[in-house]
Parts: C-alpha cells; sequence; structure tokens
C-alpha cells in the first residue's frame, strides 16, 4: 500500500511540475542551441529561464519587450505562422527589444537575455557580430525543416 501512495504522490509532484515546461520554450531551446551540451535541458530551467520573454521569474503577464516582440510577431503573420518561423522571423529583422545596444539575435547568440536591457554580451558588438556572421548568422536558428 505505501508503494502505491508513493506513487500517486510521485504523479501528483510530477503533474505539477507540467506548466514550468511550455511549449515554446520547449521549442526554442533546440532552436536556439540552448541545448547543446546539457542532457537534461527539458527539466533545467537555468538553460532558458522564463524571464527570457517575461517580467517574472515564474512567467505568465506581464511579457518583457523581448516577449512583446514575439507577441507582435504572430499578430503581424494574421497568427498564421508557428513559433520556430515567429522566433526567426524577429532574430532576422536585427531588432534590439530592450534598447541595450545590442540586437536580439546577438543576445541569444550570447546567451544574454534580449528582453532585459541590464543583461548585456560582455564582448564589443563588433567582437560579438564578426562571431556570430562566422558561425551562420542569423540562419543558424531558422526551423528545423529550413535547415
Amino acid at each position: 500500500m505505501k508503494g502505491r501512495a508513493a506513487l500517486c504522490l510521485l504523479a501528483l509532484v510530477t503533474l505539477g511540475s507540467a506548466p514550468a515546461l511550455p511549449k515554446y520554450r520547449l521549442q526554442a531551446i533546440p532552436q536556439l542551441h540552448y541545448d547543446e551540451g546539457q542532457e537534461l535541458w527539458q527539466l533545467d530551467r537555468r538553460v532558458m529561464a522564463c524571464s527570457y520573454c517575461h517580467v517574472k521569474d515564474t512567467g505568465g503577464a506581464p511579457w518583457n519587450p523581448f516577449g512583446q516582440a514575439i507577441q507582435a510577431e504572430f499578430q503581424a503573420s494574421g497568427g498564421k505562422a508557428k513559433f520556430p518561423q515567429v522566433l526567426h522571423s524577429l532574430l532576422k529583422a536585427d531588432r534590439d527589444s530592450d534598447a541595450d545596444g545590442y540586437p536580439d539575435a546577438l543576445e541569444v547568440f550570447a546567451r544574454t537575455l534580449p528582453g532585459d536591457p541590464a543583461s548585456r554580451p560582455e564582448e564589443s558588438l563588433t567582437e560579438l557580430r564578426v562571431a556570430f556572421e562566422a558561425s551562420g548568422g542569423t540562419e543558424r536558428y531558422a526551423p528545423a525543416a529550413r535547415r
């Protein structure tokens, strides 16, 4: 009987953590190559925290400037585009959502937060852009079907 109770408790704990793994986060991590070298990337919120797109560390409203830019891209597509295409389109646009002087794609490449002006790459804009272009530029973030 104790075994069943433990199993039920484990199931409840597992089900309770499911909302922490939203669909868009699970799509973005491999598209942005944040899963490389991270065997348990789906379970590690440090790989891509909710604050990547949200103001709060717990997610939900409100959205930070990068999250708002993603929403605007969805709206611009008439709601017909899928998330990987929206993300790629936003990064190709070379916008700086948080107005910190670094375009979103370069912040993604440097693994800083494109929606937080206090989170900036350590490299100069020129150095980072050279390394980014050498790595394939925004095409490295193209949806899997287009790679």
